[in-house]
């Protein structure tokens, strides 16, 4: 199968998305994690603290982002030489539709607290990428979409199927043409993806949009496979939570969560 080599490939002063940011719910809408993903990258840029650490990135999704040309911009609201607030939006025709802040922090090469003792172990994956089950996507209506953009690997649960689960996934295009996909663009490529993989509904049943996306991480994630552990609660009227617990290869890095919007198809 020919995939497209990337998300997004520069055009002009912004980006035109490829097929497989395509999401699951209209073909001409785009999966919030790439779009996600390009936020983090401007904003990184954007950042004065050389080195820094993004620590905590809250996304607003102010409406669907259609499969065609975006504009990001960044600016940094908030400047420090130790920490920093940085805001950026993501806009298509004209209007703002994503829209990212991020607190970026100054780390050290020695931290204090390391030493100190932490209460319970840490949370872990069921399983590494390579004991997982590899698996496609069965619902979506195009078969180059976003499911194409990683490749997926399950350590517990499965796509086509609902309930929690926990996944691997590695990098299966770069974001933007030209460029290597990092650690932390493939994370939020990736995690938005949470509630889709644990989902609590039938897919062809019901919608689960979520409204936003909130990221809170420990360290930067490193390597080439990244997962996430995530389960899907429903409240019961119209409303749900997906949380998820992100890893790499070298352990737990930080929590993820979804307030999702239900409602029947």
């Amino acid at each position: 199968m020919d995939l497209p080599e990337a998300l997004y490939v520069p055009d002009g002063d912004g980006y035109r998305a490829t097929a497989l940011t395509i999401g699951p719910w209209d073909p001409g809408f785009q999966h919030a994690g790439p779009p996600a993903a390009l936020l983090a990258r401007v904003a990184e840029a954007a950042g004065g603290i050389e080195g820094g650490q993004t620590v905590r990135m809250a996304f607003d999704i102010l409406g669907p982002v259609p499969v065609g040309p975006v504009a990001v911009r960044a600016s940094v609201v908030r400047p420090g030489r130790r920490i920093e607030l940085v805001e950026a939006v993501l806009e298509a025709g004209g209007r703002p539709l994503m829209r990212l802040t991020a607190w970026r922090m100054r780390v050290r090469a020695e931290d204090p607290l390391a030493a100190v003792a932490v209460e319970g172990p840490a949370p872990s994956m069921p399983a590494g990428p390579e004991a997982s089950r590899p698996e496609v996507a069965e619902f979506f209506s195009e078969d180059v979409a976003y499911h194409r953009a990683l490749e997926w690997r399950f350590a517990t649960g499965s796509f086509n199927s609902p309930g929690p689960a926990a996944a691997w996934t590695r990098p299966a295009c770069a974001l933007v043409a030209g460029e290597p996909m990092t650690p932390l663009e493939h994370l939020l490529v990736m995690t938005d993806a949470a509630s889709g993989i644990s989902a609590a509904l039938d897919w062809t049943t019901a919608t689960f949009a979520n409204v936003d996306l909130g990221v809170a991480l420990l360290r930067a994630p490193r390597g080439e496979w990244l997962g996430m552990d995530a389960a899907t609660h429903a409240g019961g009227g119209g409303a749900a939570q997906c949380f998820a617990s992100l890893h790499d290869e070298d352990g737990f890095v930080g929590r993820s969560s979804h307030a999702l919007f239900v409602e029947p198809r």
